[in-house]
This record gives C-alpha cells, structure tokens and sequence, in this order.
C-alpha cells in the first residue's frame, strides 16, 4: 500500500531547521574556501588526463568507423575533460 502524499512541504521538515543549505548550530561556522593541495591538483589533472585520452580514442575509433556523430561526441568529450583537468591544475 501506497502511503498518502503530503501536500505542504514544510510539513515534512523540523521547525527548528533553517534554510536549505545552512550550517546547522551543531557543526558551527563555515570554514573558508581554500585551494585544493598541489599533490590532489597534481592527481585530478592525471585522472583528466586519462579520461580525455580515451574520449580520444572513442572519436578515432567513431570515425574511423564511419559514425561520424559518434566522433564528434568523443571528440567533444575529451575536449571538456582536458579543460576541466586544466582548470583544476591551473587554477589560481
């Protein structure tokens, strides 16, 4: 059996909570952002990095086999993983 939807949605949660996505009392204040570590940095531009290599592959292989929208989605791919692993390692 189904149970019954609610119909007010801040029925469903404490009064005592604040608004989404505020700290609660218990955990206290947020800290400040701070840069990630060059070492991580140094590893999430790696696992980039081999990620876009295959997106590579997948658009040699797609055009190499005469899908040629399957080439331009693994070239697209490889294309938004290497900036994103840049970005990481270059951030400032």
């Amino acid at each position: 059996m189904i149970p019954p939807r609610r119909s007010d949605p801040a029925a469903a949660t404490p009064a005592e909570a604040g608004p989404p996505g505020a700290a609660s009392s218990e955990t206290g204040p947020l800290e400040a952002r701070r840069p990630r570590p060059l070492l991580e940095r140094l590893g999430l531009a790696a696992i980039a990095l081999v990620m876009g290599s295959l997106f590579a592959v997948v658009a040699i292989a797609g055009w190499s086999g005469g899908e040629p929208f399957l080439a331009v989605m693994g070239a697209l791919g490889a294309l938004m993983t290497l900036w994103a692993g840049g970005l990481t390692l270059f951030r400032r």
